[in-house]
């Protein structure tokens, strides 16, 4: 792979390009700044209502002539909201992309939002809020996140019925306007891209888009600690949340190489202890979620009734036993999966695009594969076993779905 190179269009958007010579495919990403901590407080999902609508009409195409325009392309598509921003990729051959940008430039700048489209759009967003009904693990981690995080990023995605009932196509057009703007926009590509080439089209294509799109404040004081959802099945759902270093700190590798440890894989302590020696679930896992201004850890449990007490207990004790640190072997295993999942990553055209994106939105700038497999090759089990020492989780957040509340440790 060749080093992601840096140009900044005319209106102003960083596009970042990594060529993959071996590669025939092109992915691209453009991130806007309309993801659901832009939402109004009455109008909570209208993010995840707009991210649809840009899939139903653009320009002079209606929703259906739209997709055949894609498809005639082999063009695959796809929008997605997200906390801090809405995301539009593409994926098709690197021969069609020059083709394929004027059709998802006017995704942005021409989208139809019109009345016909907004009735079934806002019908399918109040079903998926239906739908955690029969998700209890979804209903864990939403309670757990409205709790561990301060707003707006304690909000569900998904929104509520009642603010996507509220939304009118007036009201959406008008937030579109506001919210769909260069500044604070991303374009990354990856894959058989030329980097001017691409630059020199969406100068053409993106010429008068002007403006600054969606902001946020971060405000108030979460209250973490136990609570739990009674839920009539014969499963418990069990989430434990802490705190982490953000992403651009320099902890956060190491952070990273700690959670491979607890969850990468069933040679992870996780899946060692609190499965395949005691049998006290059917699945657990550990995951670090990294954002610009904080991060968090999260460790799940799925069990049923009569193991759940035990289930949480062996859990906790595996999040407070990684403080004693880790062994060589236990480093060595982590530092082959980690580089291994980060070249399968490589491997996908739309990922690449993807994680550039995410490098720019979060740190500002964009990382190589090199440099991201040589900041693997860093990490020594001193280094490791220095931070879990001055480690400080913070005041955790445990959510639990089931029949009956269980028994947290004092403190919490």
């Amino acid at each position: 792979m060749t080093e992601p190179t840096r140009r900044d269009l005319a209106c102003g958007v960083p596009l970042i390009v990594e060529n993959i010579p071996a590669m025939r495919s092109a992915g691209l990403c453009w991130l806007l700044p309309a993801g659901s901590v832009t939402d109004e407080p009455n109008t909570l999902g209208r993010s995840q209502v707009m991210s649809e609508l840009l899939m139903r009409g653009a320009g002079d195409l209606d929703s259906r002539s739209q997709a055949d325009a894609f498809d005639r392309l082999g063009a695959a598509r796809s929008s997605s909201s997200g906390t801090t921003h809405l995301r539009l990729s593409v994926a098709c051959l690197g021969a069609k992309l020059g083709e394929t940008l004027p059709l998802l430039v006017d995704m942005v700048r021409k989208p139809a939002l019109t009345d016909d489209a907004l009735a079934p759009t806002k019908d399918l967003a109040i079903q998926a809020i239906e739908s955690l009904g029969d998700d209890p693990q979804e209903r864990c981690v939403l309670g757990a996140r409205a709790r561990h995080y301060p707003a707006p990023f304690d909000r569900s995605g998904l929104g509520t019925p009642e603010g996507i009932a509220s939304l009118t196509s007036e009201s959406v057009r008008k937030a579109w306007t506001s919210l769909g703007r260069p500044g604070g926009s991303i374009i990354t590509a990856a894959g058989d891209v030329d980097a001017s080439e691409l630059g020199d089209r969406l100068d053409s294509l993106l010429d008068g888009w002007s403006g600054q799109g969606g902001s946020y404040t971060i405000s108030g004081e979460a209250p973490r600690g136990y609570a739990h959802e009674n839920d009539d099945s014969n499963q418990v759902q069990i989430l434990v949340v802490h705190d982490a270093p953000p992403e651009p700190h320099e902890d956060s590798i190491l952070e990273r190489v700690v959670v491979s440890v607890l969850s990468g894989g069933m040679s992870g302590r996780l899946f060692t202890e609190v499965r395949e020696k005691r049998g006290l679930c059917y699945s657990v896992s550990a995951g670090y979620r990294a954002d610009k201004e904080f991060a968090g850890v999260s460790a799940y449990v799925g069990t049923t009734p009569e193991h759940a007490q035990e289930a949480l207990d062996v859990l906790l004790g595996e999040l407070d036993r990684i403080a004693a640190g880790i062994d060589q072997s236990e480093l060595d295993r982590t530092r082959v999966g980690m580089k291994s999942r980060l070249v399968f990553g490589g491997e996908s055209t739309g990922a690449r695009a993807s994680a550039l994106a995410g490098d720019m939105r979060v740190l500002g700038r964009a990382r190589s594969m090199t440099e991201l497999t040589e900041r693997i090759d860093g990490v020594t089990l001193d280094r490791v076993n220095d931070y879990l020492k001055r480690r400080t989780p913070g005041r955790m957040t445990i959510q639990t779905v089931g029949p009956e509340a269980l028994r947290p440790p004092a403190g919490v």
